[in-house]
């Protein structure tokens, strides 16, 4: 009787331990330090702009076309994605982007995310608590790490007063990995090239 009961304790605390650390997180990156998370965000940026479809901007071919970008902020990415979109606009569809002078049509690109985040679910156990050690350390028992790179926008393209919206257009490039207890192995489609 007091073995069974022994044992129902243990297997209670087990459970208990267990539910608590499969957990999931997910974290906005402010920076782009690195070259992981330059690659992962310029390659979304790629990505998003090889998107674009024909039905829309086919027909606007040899027209001059005014680009208005918006984004919650300025700087170098919205600058850098605002001239993949242009370029993407003036090879694959021939249209003459315009930044002053008379333009025959304008579109408004709304950027709803241009950036990085991160994620961790699974199980693990945190180990942030114990002096000495960083907030996130954390033992693996079985985790999908997520690092991605996330564009997204919508637009507005036509004559002005009579503008049609397009679809909001989604780009996510990932780097991820199986955390286990010993080994991290990576899952990934972000291209890594040669060296």
């Amino acid at each position: 009787m007091f073995l069974s009961g022994l044992w129902l304790r243990l297997a209670a605390i087990v459970i208990s331990i267990a539910l608590l650390t499969g957990c999931g997180s997910r974290q906005v990156q402010d920076s782009l330090a690195g070259s992981t998370a330059q690659r992962l965000v310029t390659h979304s940026i790629d990505d998003l702009a090889a998107g674009l479809p024909d039905s829309d901007f086919a027909p606007l071919r040899g027209q001059r076309l005014r680009l208005e970008t918006h984004f919650i902020e300025e700087g170098p990415l919205k600058d850098y994605a605002d001239r993949r979109l242009a370029l993407e606009l003036v090879r694959r569809f021939g249209i003459e982007v315009v930044d002053e002078g008379p333009a025959d049509l304008v579109m408004s690109v709304f950027y709803t995310s241009l950036g990085t985040d991160q994620g961790v679910l699974g199980f693990y156990l945190p180990l942030g608590f114990v002096p000495g050690l960083a907030e996130t350390t954390r033992v693996n028992l079985i985790t999908l790490e997520q690092f991605h790179g996330v564009s997204e926008l919508y637009y507005f393209i036509g004559p002005k007063g009579r503008e049609q919206r397009g679809a909001l257009m989604r780009a996510r490039v990932r780097t991820d990995a199986v955390g286990l207890p010993i080994i991290t192995i990576p899952i990934s489609n972000l291209d890594y090239g040669r060296d």
